[in-house]
């Protein structure tokens, strides 16, 4: 196993834009995802190539509240820079209130979640159901702005439902309140993760707003990011659940063409993250959701993926992981 996870150098001598002041060199982002964005995650994405790092969610109650689980979730390595908190809640005073306490662990830029889709954000007017109310929308923004010396973005979707797709007055809210960024996840509250992204609709964000763009939604393979940035002039491309088990697609790589060792390699590494991150045993067992989509392309047979999965032992599921080493080689196709 490497001793360590270790990142590269800027992968480009020029900004791809700026979030207010704050240069993003590359275009290409992992998303912020509740469970699977943690630490080692964007340690291994950042060294393929993504271009910033977001924090998973966090509930602002749970920031006042000093909740531990919630604090893990905002440790960052330096050379994750820049770093988005992502905070969540429907109520104005303790977002602001939960973005201040949190300036002592100095990130470069906080984001206001208004996309999460599930019942238990969304039904109580956060993460998405924020986007019921763009004039709630813009004075969050402006009294977040106002307060804080970072930068102030947010992530959204296209409207609560298909009969309320104000994505265009929430952009605007946004931007016109002292937004330095928004990201837009082109499908409503109501599609969650289904039926196809709606790209106009972010070619449409786009127009409307000075700020930068940053598009969501169906990119799948390497050549969806060049296609979502012809299509929409969005000014980066964020990437969530197609990098799960994936980092290649930030390299613009398609995964089948990535030799079987190296993908070995690579899981190997990402184990080692969650071990130092987690402990020996909660490493393994959180590891699991990400090995499963590791060895889609590896093909392994039924009963050494059985046991793959089942395994709550580092040691073993090393010894394992060699033996992947010798299986045939992937199916064309997958």
């Amino acid at each position: 196993m490497p001793s360590r996870l270790e990142l590269p150098p800027a992968n480009s001598a020029r900004p791809s834009f700026f979030i207010r002041d704050i240069p993003v060199y590359g275009d290409v982002i992992l998303a912020p995802m509740d469970g699977f964005s943690d630490l080692p995650f964007r340690v291994l994405c950042r060294r393929f190539g993504s271009a910033m790092s977001y924090t998973p969610f966090v509930n602002a109650m749970e920031i006042l509240a000093a909740n531990p689980r919630s604090l893990h979730l905002l440790a960052f390595l330096d050379e994750e820079r820049p770093v988005a908190f992502q905070l969540f809640d429907s109520d104005e005073a303790r977002l602001l209130h939960a973005a201040q306490a949190v300036l002592e662990r100095r990130p470069d830029v906080l984001d206001i979640n208004m996309g999460c889709s599930v019942r238990c954000v969304s039904g109580r007017g956060a993460g998405a159901g924020l986007l019921r109310d763009p004039r709630k929308v813009g004075r969050i923004i402006a009294s977040l702005s106002r307060s804080l010396p970072v930068p102030v973005t947010a992530k959204i979707r296209l409207g609560w439902d298909a009969g309320s797709r104000n994505y265009l007055d929430v952009a605007r809210a946004v931007a016109d309140n002292g937004g330095a960024m928004i990201a837009v996840h082109a499908r409503t509250r109501d599609q969650g993760y289904t039926g196809p992204a709606d790209w106009d609709a972010i070619a449409s964000v786009k127009a409307a707003v000075a700020i930068p763009v940053i598009g969501n939604g169906d990119v799948q393979r390497p050549e969806d990011i060049q296609r979502l940035q012809h299509h929409t002039g969005c000014d980066g491309v964020m990437i969530g659940r197609a990098a799960i088990g994936n980092p290649w697609i930030f390299q613009h790589r398609d995964r089948r063409d990535v030799p079987r060792e190296e993908i070995v390699t690579t899981l190997r590494r990402h184990l080692f993250g969650m071990l130092e991150t987690y402990g020996p045993r909660d490493g393994v067992v959180l590891f699991r959701k990400h090995l499963t989509r590791y060895l889609v392309p590896l093909n392994p047979r039924q009963d050494l993926r059985a046991e793959l999965l089942a395994c709550v032992d580092s040691r073993a599921l090393d010894e394992m992981i060699g033996r992947l080493e010798t299986q045939p080689e992937p199916v064309p196709g997958v």
